[in-house]
């Protein structure tokens, strides 16, 4: 199995990309849904009770992801504190789906947007960055209901682009067209495919 890590910035199009890799044959994981499915859990609710305060809970006692954002990008301490607590039983699940999984899906990409910042590079085989400019990722946020300085806080918050394209395998430009996002996406699977190949010839 070939496990590579899909990342990028806020807004740049991760969750574009990831689908185009699956619709060529990929089996792929959004770390952002497992974390989605954690967050409903009640032992982990209460845990972030203790982390972040009951300020950001809804009266029913349910998480309002939106207090969360507002606390968590403006404290960096909070922020990384909420992480530790997520990160590992992400991973936990992570390595569950792999476990089920038909040893035919060769090629397993994640999404994982912070896969350079808490240092998990080495658990890849390759990295892969999205980008596109700051100004489009600002744009694209904004059309979700993200306004421009908080959405400028999120990207401040995380590694500069450059920096994570400098530390991937690949990088794929999503500041064009879907087609053009699409045609970058193939090349590089088709690269991934070759690497498989190669290193199971090398094993036989």
């Amino acid at each position: 199995m070939f496990l590579v890590g899909l990342t990028g910035n806020f807004g740049m199009g991760k969750s574009t990309v990831l689908p185009m890799f699956e619709k060529l044959g990929a089996f792929t994981l959004d770390t952002d849904d497992i974390v989605r499915s954690l967050l409903t859990e009640e032992e982990v609710l209460k845990k972030i009770r203790e982390i972040l305060g009951g300020k950001v809970f809804n009266p029913d006692g349910s998480l309002s992801k939106e207090k969360v954002s507002n606390v968590i990008f403006n404290n960096a301490v909070l922020r990384r504190s909420l992480e530790d607590l997520l990160h590992p039983l992400v991973f936990e699940r992570i390595n569950s789906f792999l476990e089920k999984t038909d040893k035919k899906n060769r090629i397993v990409i994640v999404e994982i947007p912070l896969l350079f910042e808490r240092g998990y590079g080495n658990r890849f085989d390759r990295k892969i960055t999205v980008y596109t400019t700051e100004e489009t990722a600002s744009k694209r946020l904004e059309a979700k209901g993200i306004d421009r300085q908080e959405s400028l806080l999120r990207l401040k918050s995380q590694l500069p682009i450059q920096e994570k394209i400098k530390r991937s395998d690949f990088a794929i430009d999503n500041d064009g067209s879907i087609e053009d996002t699409s045609a970058q996406v193939e090349k590089i699977y088709n690269r991934l495919l070759e690497e498989v190949e190669d290193a199971d010839n090398k094993r036989a």
